[in-house]
């Protein structure tokens, strides 16, 4: 079941039945736009909300002291990813638990391949690759993009740039504070409600300019650029082409069920399979609506490493498949 079908019906009820718009470049923009702007919005507020909750009764210091204590070095980089597997979100809708992570406590590192991994490796390469690519493609694209966001992590932690952090979604009230301002009484429910509400509004109401300005950015992008005119210059098996299909795709928005057919599409015209996938990697990945809705929680210096690690992770995924041709 689509949770987000009712959305649809009403993006498709606005943009086609009240503004009454004919053109297909303009409808899918509108369409797009309308869509995504609503179910991020909703995501930001729900997301945001739960994880107040968590922050709420969240024992930091424990965590940090069992992953610092950890015995096997990297496990929980690859839990986040794997996390990222089941969750099924895009680029900017994956956003907002991010950040409930970063605001929660959650080592940087580990909230980073939790990051890469939820639009990268999802629900649709589990259960969409294999009737297109084959279950060889399947289980190989998704081991790598497991460990890609799980080494991307681990190099953002080692880093050290957890400073780099906007400091506001770093500030939250534990139980033990909200119980000392309330002179050491039990706090009722009512009042828990109130404040976990407020939380979630600050911090999603400061996001979601950001949201409108990316998602603007994508539902353009989405309706006028042709899957043509992409693959016109990815049709190569030149050394520069990988990098190139990571440039490309950068600049687009989609999730990752979106753009599978689009992947196809450019494999049936005889662009190899990796520089195929690079291209999907870096759309779902790096959008730069995406990276535009992340620039609010760091600066330019962490989200500038953010794009290299796994710009560089993206095409060691696109010559791995070129160069084997699975």
């Amino acid at each position: 079941m689509d949770i987000f079908k009712p959305i649809e019906i009403f993006a498709d009820l606005v943009t086609y039945n009240l503004f009454g718009i004919t053109d297909k470049y303009w409808g899918d923009t509108v369409n797009f736009f309308i869509y995504d702007i609503i179910k991020i919005g909703l995501l930001l507020i729900v997301i945001n909300y739960i994880m107040s909750i968590v922050r709420y009764y969240f024992p930091v210091e424990k965590v940090r002291n069992i992953l610092s204590s950890r015995k096997w070095y990297g496990f929980d980089y690859i839990l986040a990813a794997m996390l990222g597997v089941v969750t099924p979100f895009c680029s900017c809708s994956s956003i907002p638990l991010f950040v409930g992570f970063l605001s929660a406590g959650i080592p940087l590192g580990v909230t980073f391949a939790f990051l890469i991994a939820s639009p990268l490796v999802n629900e649709a390469s589990l259960f969409i690759f294999p009737s297109i690519f084959g279950l060889k493609v399947t289980i190989i694209y998704n081991i790598l993009g497991i460990a890609i966001s799980a080494m991307a992590g681990m190099i953002i932690q080692r880093l050290k740039m957890d400073k780099n952090v906007n400091p506001d979604f770093l500030k939250f009230k534990t139980r033990k504070q909200v119980i000392e301002e309330n002179n050491g009484q039990k706090i009722p429910l009512s009042k828990k409600l109130v404040i976990w509400w407020k939380d979630a509004i600050s911090i999603s109401k400061s996001i979601f300019p950001y949201v409108l300005l990316g998602v603007g950015l994508g539902a353009l992008i989405h309706g006028f650029v042709p899957e043509s005119f992409v693959a016109t210059y990815l049709n190569s098996d030149k050394w520069f082409v990988v990098p190139l299909a990571t440039i490309l795709g950068t600049p687009l928005y989609a999730n990752s069920v979106s753009v599978i057919p689009v992947v196809e599409a450019l494999t049936g015209r005889g662009v190899a399979l990796g520089t195929a996938l690079a291209f999907m990697t870096a759309t779902v990945t790096l959008s730069i609506p995406g990276l535009l809705i992340l620039k609010k929680a760091m600066n330019w210096k962490l989200l500038s490493a953010f794009i290299i690690v796994t710009t560089i992770g993206i095409m060691i995924m696109g010559y791995f498949f070129n160069i084997f041709k699975f």
